[in-house]
């Protein structure tokens, strides 16, 4: 059961990757990533990697509120938005 379950995450990773890359808002290609990383850090602890997963936590948020930052400081600039 677990090996299905295992299967059907990384599937649903590849699958939330690829919506990522097409999506052509800035911000719901963020929300996209951070389904991503949330996806991935169920994988690791599925692998029994506990350490790890907390620390693809961490780095995940901060890369997040810093994509988040970027976006609207290029916005608030006159950056076009696509």
């Amino acid at each position: 059961m677990l090996g299905i379950i295992h299967e059907l995450l990384l599937v649903l990773m590849v699958i939330t990757a690829l919506a990522v890359i097409e999506e052509r808002d800035l911000v719901v290609a963020v929300v996209k990533y951070a389904l991503l990383s949330l996806i991935f850090v169920l994988v690791l602890f599925q692998l029994k990697a506990p350490d790890v997963a907390l620390s693809a936590i961490v780095v995940g948020a901060v890369i997040i509120g810093i994509f988040l930052f970027t976006i609207e400081e290029v916005e608030k600039s006159g950056g076009t938005k696509r």
